[in-house]
Protein backbone atom coordinates (compact mmCIF):
# COMPACT_ATOMS: atom_id res chain seq x y z
CA UNK A 1 0.00 0.00 0.00
CA UNK A 2 0.90 3.44 -0.60
CA UNK A 3 1.20 6.46 2.08
CA UNK A 4 -1.78 8.28 1.65
CA UNK A 5 0.03 11.63 0.90
CA UNK A 6 2.05 9.96 -2.00
CA UNK A 7 -1.30 9.10 -3.45
CA UNK A 8 -3.31 11.73 -2.83
CA UNK A 9 -0.61 13.77 -5.69
CA UNK A 10 -1.25 10.84 -7.65
CA UNK A 11 -4.91 11.18 -7.36
CA UNK A 12 -4.58 14.70 -7.64
CA UNK A 13 -2.02 14.70 -10.72
CA UNK A 14 -4.28 12.21 -13.15
CA UNK A 15 -8.08 12.43 -11.78
CA UNK A 16 -8.61 14.62 -14.73
CA UNK A 17 -7.60 12.50 -17.48
CA UNK A 18 -8.79 9.86 -15.72
CA UNK A 19 -12.39 11.15 -15.09
CA UNK A 20 -12.45 12.28 -19.12
CA UNK A 21 -11.78 9.26 -20.02
CA UNK A 22 -14.81 7.98 -17.96
CA UNK A 23 -17.09 10.68 -19.52
CA UNK A 24 -15.85 9.28 -23.14
CA UNK A 25 -15.83 5.96 -22.50
CA UNK A 26 -20.20 6.43 -20.37
CA UNK A 27 -21.16 9.67 -21.71
CA UNK A 28 -22.69 10.36 -18.57
CA UNK A 29 -21.30 12.82 -16.16
CA UNK A 30 -22.36 10.84 -12.55
CA UNK A 31 -21.54 7.63 -14.09
CA UNK A 32 -18.01 9.07 -15.04
CA UNK A 33 -17.53 10.28 -11.78
CA UNK A 34 -18.38 7.41 -9.83
CA UNK A 35 -16.08 5.52 -12.50
CA UNK A 36 -13.10 7.59 -12.16
CA UNK A 37 -13.89 7.23 -8.27
CA UNK A 38 -13.74 3.23 -8.41
CA UNK A 39 -10.73 3.31 -10.62
CA UNK A 40 -8.75 5.16 -7.85
CA UNK A 41 -10.09 3.16 -5.46
CA UNK A 42 -8.95 -0.12 -7.56
CA UNK A 43 -5.58 1.29 -7.54
CA UNK A 44 -5.27 2.16 -3.95
CA UNK A 45 -6.34 -1.65 -3.09
CA UNK A 46 -3.72 -3.02 -6.08
CA UNK A 47 -1.00 -0.42 -5.55
CA UNK A 48 1.19 -3.29 -4.68
CA UNK A 49 0.96 -4.90 -7.88
CA UNK A 50 2.14 -1.51 -9.76
CA UNK A 51 4.97 -1.69 -11.61
CA UNK A 52 6.78 1.26 -10.90
CA UNK A 53 9.22 1.20 -13.75
CA UNK A 54 5.81 1.88 -16.02
CA UNK A 55 4.31 5.06 -15.95
CA UNK A 56 0.99 5.46 -13.38
CA UNK A 57 -0.70 7.64 -15.74
CA UNK A 58 -0.69 4.29 -18.48
CA UNK A 59 -1.81 2.04 -15.31
CA UNK A 60 -4.84 3.70 -14.01
CA UNK A 61 -6.13 4.51 -17.20
CA UNK A 62 -6.25 0.80 -18.22
CA UNK A 63 -7.98 0.41 -14.82
CA UNK A 64 -10.14 2.82 -15.65
CA UNK A 65 -11.18 1.64 -19.28
CA UNK A 66 -11.76 -1.57 -17.61
CA UNK A 67 -14.28 -0.98 -15.38
CA UNK A 68 -15.82 1.49 -17.53
CA UNK A 69 -15.93 -1.40 -20.07
CA UNK A 70 -17.47 -3.61 -17.12
CA UNK A 71 -20.22 -0.80 -16.32
CA UNK A 72 -21.20 -0.27 -20.09
CA UNK A 73 -21.96 -4.63 -20.37
CA UNK A 74 -23.74 -4.01 -17.62
CA UNK A 75 -25.96 -1.69 -18.49
CA UNK A 76 -26.81 -3.45 -22.09
CA UNK A 77 -27.22 -6.89 -19.58
CA UNK A 78 -29.84 -4.97 -17.35
CA UNK A 79 -31.67 -3.12 -20.48
CA UNK A 80 -32.05 -6.64 -21.92
CA UNK A 81 -33.15 -8.11 -18.39
CA UNK A 82 -35.57 -5.62 -17.52
CA UNK A 83 -36.94 -4.63 -21.24
CA UNK A 84 -38.16 -1.55 -19.51
CA UNK A 85 -37.13 0.93 -22.06
CA UNK A 86 -33.56 0.72 -21.12
CA UNK A 87 -32.16 2.05 -24.17
CA UNK A 88 -32.84 5.66 -22.32
CA UNK A 89 -30.06 4.56 -19.88
CA UNK A 90 -27.62 4.21 -22.17
CA UNK A 91 -27.99 7.43 -23.58
CA UNK A 92 -25.79 10.18 -22.29
CA UNK A 93 -27.69 13.27 -20.53
CA UNK A 94 -27.45 16.62 -22.37
CA UNK A 95 -26.50 19.51 -21.52
CA UNK A 96 -23.47 18.42 -19.60
CA UNK A 97 -20.09 19.73 -20.31
CA UNK A 98 -17.65 17.05 -20.67
CA UNK A 99 -14.06 18.12 -19.84
CA UNK A 100 -13.40 17.76 -23.59
CA UNK A 101 -15.45 20.21 -24.50
CA UNK A 102 -14.52 23.17 -21.83
CA UNK A 103 -11.04 22.18 -23.42
CA UNK A 104 -12.19 22.67 -27.03
CA UNK A 105 -13.75 26.01 -27.64
CA UNK A 106 -14.96 26.07 -30.86
CA UNK A 107 -18.48 24.88 -31.63
CA UNK A 108 -17.16 22.18 -34.02
CA UNK A 109 -15.56 20.08 -31.60
CA UNK A 110 -19.10 20.36 -29.38
CA UNK A 111 -20.98 18.58 -32.53
CA UNK A 112 -18.19 16.14 -32.94
CA UNK A 113 -18.72 15.18 -28.89
CA UNK A 114 -22.36 15.01 -29.78
CA UNK A 115 -21.71 12.54 -32.32
CA UNK A 116 -19.47 10.06 -30.64
CA UNK A 117 -21.91 10.39 -27.94
CA UNK A 118 -24.55 8.86 -30.29
CA UNK A 119 -22.63 6.17 -31.30
CA UNK A 120 -23.26 2.84 -29.86
CA UNK A 121 -21.51 1.59 -27.27
CA UNK A 122 -20.21 -1.13 -29.35
CA UNK A 123 -18.34 0.80 -31.57
CA UNK A 124 -18.12 4.25 -29.35
CA UNK A 125 -15.92 2.19 -26.70
CA UNK A 126 -13.69 1.36 -29.27
CA UNK A 127 -13.07 4.85 -31.43
CA UNK A 128 -13.08 5.97 -27.90
CA UNK A 129 -10.13 4.34 -26.17
CA UNK A 130 -7.67 4.01 -29.60
CA UNK A 131 -8.07 7.92 -30.15
CA UNK A 132 -8.83 9.28 -26.46
CA UNK A 133 -6.94 6.62 -24.44
CA UNK A 134 -4.06 6.08 -27.69
CA UNK A 135 -4.41 2.56 -27.10
CA UNK A 136 -3.62 -0.22 -29.38
CA UNK A 137 -6.14 -2.62 -31.81
CA UNK A 138 -4.33 -5.62 -29.59
CA UNK A 139 -5.19 -3.72 -26.31
CA UNK A 140 -8.69 -2.72 -26.84
CA UNK A 141 -9.01 -6.09 -28.78
CA UNK A 142 -7.90 -7.62 -25.20
CA UNK A 143 -10.24 -5.40 -23.42
CA UNK A 144 -13.26 -6.38 -24.93
CA UNK A 145 -12.77 -9.38 -25.82
CA UNK A 146 -12.57 -9.38 -29.50
CA UNK A 147 -10.21 -9.49 -32.30
CA UNK A 148 -8.14 -7.07 -33.23
CA UNK A 149 -9.22 -7.18 -37.27
CA UNK A 150 -13.16 -6.81 -35.24
CA UNK A 151 -11.87 -3.70 -33.67
CA UNK A 152 -10.84 -2.35 -36.72
CA UNK A 153 -14.19 -2.93 -38.21
CA UNK A 154 -15.71 -1.11 -35.24
CA UNK A 155 -13.68 1.68 -35.81
CA UNK A 156 -14.46 2.22 -39.28
CA UNK A 157 -17.89 1.54 -38.83
CA UNK A 158 -17.70 4.44 -36.04
CA UNK A 159 -15.97 6.76 -38.12
CA UNK A 160 -18.25 5.93 -41.38
CA UNK A 161 -21.15 6.65 -38.81
CA UNK A 162 -19.59 9.89 -37.42
CA UNK A 163 -19.23 11.48 -41.57
CA UNK A 164 -22.92 10.66 -41.88
CA UNK A 165 -23.65 12.54 -38.83
CA UNK A 166 -21.24 15.23 -39.93
CA UNK A 167 -21.71 16.05 -43.59
CA UNK A 168 -25.37 17.14 -43.70
CA UNK A 169 -23.96 19.60 -40.76
CA UNK A 170 -21.28 21.06 -43.40
CA UNK A 171 -23.64 21.50 -46.04
CA UNK A 172 -26.10 23.15 -44.15
CA UNK A 173 -23.23 25.53 -43.21
CA UNK A 174 -22.06 26.32 -46.31
CA UNK A 175 -25.20 27.23 -47.56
Amino acid sequence: MPNDASFEQLYRSHYRRVHGLCRQLLGRGGSAEDAAQEAFMRAYRAFDRYDPAQPFSAWIMSIASRHCIDVVRRRAKEARLFHDGGVGLLEPESGEASALDALLSSERAAELKAAIDALPDKQRIPLVLAYYRDASYDEIGAALGITRSHVGVLILRAKQALRRQMLPRREGESK
